[in-house]
């Protein structure tokens, strides 16, 4: 089992930086692909980013593509998401994701170990 807790999210203006974390329990961390998803009031979740076990292998929508960046360190348990050039259409719930599988995948359902969310505001 896998419990993972988001952290970092916050009030920011359009242009400016954020940095969101994700801290993982359990022995399977360092073995699992993992991901970052958003979700924005009235909207599905989408995907945003991902990770393979071994954080070598990275994937991104086309729509952070550029001004997003996924790391881990399975040493301290954590994945992050590094957001610069932030928008106001970035403005969501940001959730991290436990997967399935060892290296990165998109589906919703490819993960099954899922933090709390965290919220990210970004004004124009």
């Amino acid at each position: 089992q896998v419990q993972l807790v988001e952290s970092g999210g916050g009030l920011v203006q359009a242009g400016g930086s954020l940095r969101l974390s994700c801290a993982a329990s359990g022995r399977t961390f360092s073995s699992r692909g993992m991901g970052w998803f958003r979700q924005a009031p009235g909207k599905e979740r989408e995907f945003v980013a991902a990770i393979s076990w071994s954080g070598g292998s990275t994937y991104y929508a086309d729509s952070v593509k550029g001004r997003f960046t996924i790391s881990r360190d399975n040493a301290k348990n954590t994945v992050y998401l590094q957001m610069n050039s932030l928008k106001p259409e970035d403005t969501a719930v940001y959730y991290c994701a436990a997967a399935r599988t060892r290296g990165w995948v998109t589906p919703i359902s490819e993960y099954d170990y899922w933090g709390q969310g965290t919220q990210v505001t970004v004004s124009s």
